[in-house]
């Protein structure tokens, strides 16, 4: 069946949830269990209830009790339930079952799966309002070795009803999107949201791994759940794996570092350098509680009209190498983004940042969407000890470095300006390296591109061997020689 969708066609368009279950049961080879932790048995729910279910459901089971769950599945390290390994390690130990009591010599054409699901839904309180893993292990041929689709949700919705059934619907969705959308993974992950909408869930991470998924960068996965508008923001690391946000910025101290980095220059770096040695020496700060990001805005990854993935992934790929991870978010104002960490914790915050992007923070025009104007913003910016740590510039024509003291904003906010200044939360790097301050991205990107010389020696060392090799940013060996 042809599916068309969401987008501009019809939302009748999209199969239902219950022909999509019955699409599964009635397939007779698919086969596999579910099995379900914290919100009833929502998903096989609406399997059993579109018919003909026996020929695919082997077993259903919700171990919702921890000691009985910890007897089937055995207790994890951490001893928590609702995480990746805990899912994982049901997925696993459902398929090995279902492989030690099935022949396979009475069941050739067998396609087995195994579905999982552990969340907590809203508390009584309404203080939490849940998140949960989903995931899916699954054959496409008995030949063949098993794929894996893995992903974590946090809920919307203020009613525990109303989130069960929810995902009950993201259940049928996953299942069906790996049988059947597996060869197109962008409209796979575009059919999670298939007869729901995103004020019901949010999908902030997801992995793809097996066979079939061989050649499917993760990095590219998490894009489409921002280009989708299913999260706010996602993040990897220099594995090139998708991770949770929430379980990396736990709790951490965080300083977070925004830029093009197309590509990443000798001035990123030092910028980076200089300013994580000034959050360490702040008070409370200690290393291993610390997390360094890397940040860039979907809106800067568009600059040019419309997202160019090739572009993306060779950005990715340098950070990756000097062993970064990586955040992509939709946040361009930068209150949005320090109200993001603020929701994982209450630690201290750092943002390090060029002179261009600070006077844009006190450009009241990227504030107009604001009741409060940017009095608002700025309330939201720095309710918290948040501190900016300023990068200088060099003007080139002035032989004059810019930086808190000389900088010029406009009129209306110069106020605004020396206030938060002259209380701390500006802070300039002077311990810069002088010798790179005129090194600019565009300026190498053109470079690269145009087979120019003498780009190598503005990028930090192993940059240029990486764009080289991989022949990242239209790198042309060719252009290179001449």
């Amino acid at each position: 069946m042809a599916i068309s969708l969401r987008g501009d066609q019809e939302i009748s368009s999209v199969p239902t949830t219950k022909s999509k279950a019955l699409r599964i049961n009635l397939n007779t080879d698919i086969y596999g269990t579910f099995a379900e932790i914290g919100a009833g048995q929502e998903t096989a729910r609406n399997f059993f209830r579109s018919g003909a279910a026996s020929g695919t459901i082997a077993k259903a089971m919700s171990a919702y009790d921890k000691d009985f769950s910890d007897a089937i599945y055995g207790m994890e390290e951490d001893k928590r339930y609702v995480t990746q390994p805990r899912l994982q390690t049901m997925l696993r130990h459902e398929i090995d079952l279902i492989e030690d009591r099935l022949s396979r010599q009475k069941h050739p054409d067998k396609l087995f799966f195994s579905y999982a699901n552990t969340v907590t839904t809203i508390d009584f309180a309404r203080k939490f309002k849940g998140h949960g893993w989903v995931g899916i292990r699954f054959q496409l041929d008995p030949l063949e070795g098993y794929n894996e689709i893995v992903l974590h949700l946090r809920f919307k919705e203020t009613d525990a009803r109303l989130q069960q059934e929810t995902l009950g619907i993201l259940g049928v969705n996953l299942i069906y999107g790996a049988f059947y959308l597996n060869d197109n993974p962008k409209d796979l992950v575009k059919s999670f949201y298939d007869n729901l909408g995103n004020h019901q869930l949010e999908i902030d991470m997801i992995n793809f791994s097996g066979p079939r998924f061989m050649y499917v960068d993760n990095r590219l996965m998490s894009l489409q759940l921002l280009k989708n508008g299913m999260t706010n923001a996602v993040m990897f690391g220099p594995d090139g794996n998708n991770l949770l946000p929430a379980q990396v910025l736990y709790k951490k101290n965080i300083l977070a570092l925004r830029g093009s980095f197309r590509p990443v220059t000798k001035v990123n770096m030092d910028m980076f350098e200089q300013s994580k040695k000034m959050f360490l020496n702040e008070a409370k700060v200690k290393e291993d509680k610390t997390q360094v990001i890397f940040e860039i805005t979907l809106s800067n990854l568009s600059a040019e009209g419309k997202i160019n993935e090739r572009d993306f992934l060779d950005r990715a790929e340098l950070l990756c190498s000097l062993g970064q991870n990586v955040m992509i978010t939709s946040f361009q104002q930068y209150f949005k983004l320090v109200e993001y960490f603020s929701e994982f914790t209450k630690e201290r915050m750092a943002l390090a940042m060029g002179v261009y992007n600070l006077i844009q923070i006190f450009d009241e025009k990227y504030y107009r969407d604001l009741s409060g104007g940017i009095l608002e913003a700025f309330g939201k910016l720095f309710h918290r000890d948040l501190k900016v740590y300023m990068y200088p510039y060099h003007d080139q024509e002035s032989d004059e470095y810019i930086n808190s003291s000389n900088l010029k904003v406009h009129p209306r906010t110069k106020e605004l300006y020396k206030y938060f200044k002259n209380n701390g939360r500006l802070v300039d790097i002077k311990d810069f390296d002088k010798d790179s301050l005129d090194i600019f991205s565009r300026t190498v990107l053109k470079m690269i591109m145009n087979g120019e010389k003498g780009w190598e020696e503005m990028l930090p060392e192993g940059i240029a061997e990486t764009i080289k090799q991989k022949r990242l940013f239209g790198y042309s060996r060719t252009r290179g020689k001449n």
